[in-house]
């Protein structure tokens, strides 16, 4: 009969090997290429491909050999680097094939800039000062446009829009969506004085008017 800390502990470390079982498997750089470390080739490429956000084996295979060429550091990839690499681009989730590409240059993007910024740090002249400080400069303005266009791509294109300070009349209907019927809808700018003053004065011509019509009633 199991004891409630017996019961604990097996839940625990079912739930820990359900984590080992869902994790990214690392890349193991071989003399002639790479491959995924996972005891379960099968199983692995699944989960790599699903981390990277590839719809078949051809796009995963090329996305990883990308990464592994950007995470060069002393002449030769470097594992280390190719494993941040694929987290990071997991922590993204791309959703297609386009996304996967744009994360993929985002994290090679941003590996290239942490290079040039060390190189930065322990340049020697001011030549390679220079030359180091123009790419770093280069790539971290690349890196938030990047994030821009994916925002932008998830989006559909579609700009954000504002809307402050809704009026809506008498007998009208404010809609999420699409309009199909008229609505009475004033939308002001950010100085809600600025509306009072061009909003049209009806009421007051309105009455200017009565009291006209009412003094010439009046004369004899």
């Amino acid at each position: 009969m199991n004891t409630a800390p017996d019961l604990a502990m097996s839940t625990a470390i079912a739930a820990t090997d359900q984590t080992k079982a869902a994790a990214i498997p690392r890349i193991k750089l071989l003399s002639h290429g790479f491959s995924i470390d996972h005891p379960d080739p099968e199983i692995g490429e699944q989960l790599m491909a699903n981390a990277l956000g590839a719809a078949d084996r051809e796009s995963m295979d090329g996305i990883l050999r990308q990464l592994v060429r950007a995470s060069v550091s002393g002449g030769s990839p470097d594992e280390v680097n190719v494993a941040f690499m694929i987290s990071m681009v997991k922590s993204i989730k791309p959703r297609d094939s386009v996304e996967a590409m744009l994360v993929a240059q985002m994290v090679s993007v941003h590996v290239m800039a942490m290079r040039c910024a060390h190189h930065l740090a322990n340049a020697e002249d001011l030549a390679r000062h220079d030359s180091a400080a123009r790419a770093l400069g280069r790539l971290t303005r690349t890196f938030p446009a990047q994030i821009e266009a994916l925002n932008r791509y998830r989006s559909h294109g579609e700009p954000a829009i504002t809307v402050q300070n809704v009026s809506v009349g008498d007998g009208g209907k404010a809609i999420v969506g699409n309009v199909t019927q008229h609505a009475s809808v004033i939308v002001s700018g950010k100085n809600p004085a600025s509306a009072a003053r061009n909003a049209p004065k009806a009421s007051g011509s309105r009455r200017r008017r009565d009291s006209a019509d009412a003094k010439r009633e009046a004369q004899p």
